[in-house]
């Protein structure tokens, strides 16, 4: 069960849900009209107008017939034991199916190589218990039992979980250290973006540490406090230094890849275990490469 607390007013709760919510909008009306979705525990249409103060409920998860099927893909398993999986995703490849899009994800490949996966996220999302966005790379920590997934969604959820991104940006960032505190929600022209805005938002905390400064770029360390949608990068452009390449939040596109910006580091406490875990992995290919790049131009 999960719950909104509407902040705004006047739209259509369809609308609404589909925007702020990983679901369509048809399969929200679906949800609604199974009365999977109640507002102050009264069941409505979708043409409801949600009104501020409004408690939106999701009784149950939206389920289809999946149709996503196992595909064999090559998965850089970096741990693995009965409980939990820890995976090196690639920058481009999305996490689990969306509209419209059942092939060629990570949760494919997962079903491909595990037949045991968490269910706690429905037939679509087997397993995941967070996500990078799709040209993001690095450190995913997956789960094989609804057992494991519970607490580890606990721990994501109370921040115990810590991890540690690298990013290079556009710019020459003039600190050595920041803190980054300023509220993200969604943008309200462009509702597939986020952006930093103080109505209809969540509090979100960046930490940033200069790694190393170029002729026109900053290699930086970041970690979260909070993990907003898209925070990093949102974070990032705020600031006026937006992750180099970001298609979305940069400045221009000039490489293939996407966003410069990786996972490489995650400490937990194991859900079942309690053993404390440390895992991290390199740069990919290509952003070490152009790192070396930049150290050529600056020699």
């Amino acid at each position: 069960m999960k719950q909104i607390k509407v902040n705004e007013s006047g739209e259509r709760i369809d609308k609404f849900l589909s925007e702020n919510l990983e679901y369509s909008r048809s399969q929200i009306e679906k949800m609604i009209e199974n009365g999977s979705i109640v507002v102050n525990d009264k069941i409505i249409k979708s043409n409801y107008k949600i009104k501020i103060g409004d408690i939106i409920t999701i009784l149950k998860e939206y389920q289809e017939s999946s149709d996503v099927v196992p595909e064999k893909m090559s998965l850089d398993i970096l741990y693995e034991d009965q409980d939990i999986l820890l995976i090196n995703k690639p920058a481009g490849l999305v996490v689990h199916p969306g509209s419209g899009n059942k092939n060629n994800t990570l949760v494919n490949g997962l079903m491909y190589y595990s037949k045991q996966l968490s269910d706690m996220n429905g037939q679509e999302r087997p397993g995941i218990v967070h996500r990078l966005d799709k040209d993001t790379s690095g450190i995913m920590l997956v789960a094989k039992t609804n057992e494991a997934h519970k607490v580890l969604s606990e721990d994501f959820k109370n921040h115990d979980v810590k991890r540690e991104y690298i990013a290079l940006l556009n710019g020459i960032f003039p600190h050595n250290r920041a803190k980054i505190d300023a509220p993200i929600g969604r943008d309200i022209k462009f509702r597939k973006k986020m952006c930093v805005i103080s109505t209809n938002s969540k509090n979100a905390i960046t930490h940033l540490q200069v790694i190393k400064r170029y002729k026109t770029n900053t290699l930086v360390s970041l970690r979260l406090e909070t993990g907003r949608t898209h925070q990093i990068r949102v974070h990032m452009k705020y600031i006026g230094y937006p992750v180099f390449n970001d298609p979305v939040y940069g400045v221009q596109k000039l490489k293939e890849y996407g966003q410069f910006l990786h996972s490489k580091t995650i400490d937990f406490i194991h859900p079942i275990t309690k053993e404390k875990m440390h895992f991290e992995c390199p740069l990919p290919d290509y952003f070490q490469d152009y790192l070396n790049t930049l150290e050529e131009i600056a020699d």
